[in-house]
């Protein structure tokens, strides 16, 4: 059974606006970044607009031409409704002006088929442009 936060990434990558109806109205968000001097603080929200606000940034400042979905894997927590999902991606990073690849785990609680609940942590952003193959 595909959960609410895989289908959720799915089409996140693929820009498909009907993810939003996979979000809870209540939609507690936020993203951290692991030793990153970035300001992240517009990255967190309460609520659909809120939300809707962070999206519209996230997709002109961080992903100005989209992402490509690497893995998703999830793997449900002992308690119903929260899983723990490893998310790799590839994008031109708009911030840094460089394409990438990233890692990020997300904390995420539904219910309902709808994600109430969602922390991200981007744990690598490694510039592409700089890799050596």
């Amino acid at each position: 059974m595909t959960t609410a936060i895989e289908t959720l990434l799915q089409k996140f990558a693929e820009a498909d606006a009907s993810m939003i109806t996979l979000l809870a109205e209540d939609i507690d968000f936020r993203i951290d970044h692991y030793k990153d001097e970035a300001d992240v603080s517009w990255q967190a929200g309460k609520g659909l607009a809120a939300l809707g606000e962070i999206l519209q940034r996230l997709a002109m400042e961080v992903f100005p031409k989209g992402t490509k979905a690497l893995r998703i894997e999830t793997t449900a927590l002992d308690q119903e409704g929260w899983q723990l999902t490893r998310f790799e991606q590839e994008f031109f990073y708009g911030l840094g002006g460089f394409p990438c690849r990233s890692s990020t785990y997300i904390l995420s609680h539904e219910a309902d088929g709808k994600v109430d609940f969602f922390r991200e942590t981007v744990t690598e952003i490694i510039d592409l442009s700089q890799a050596t193959h």
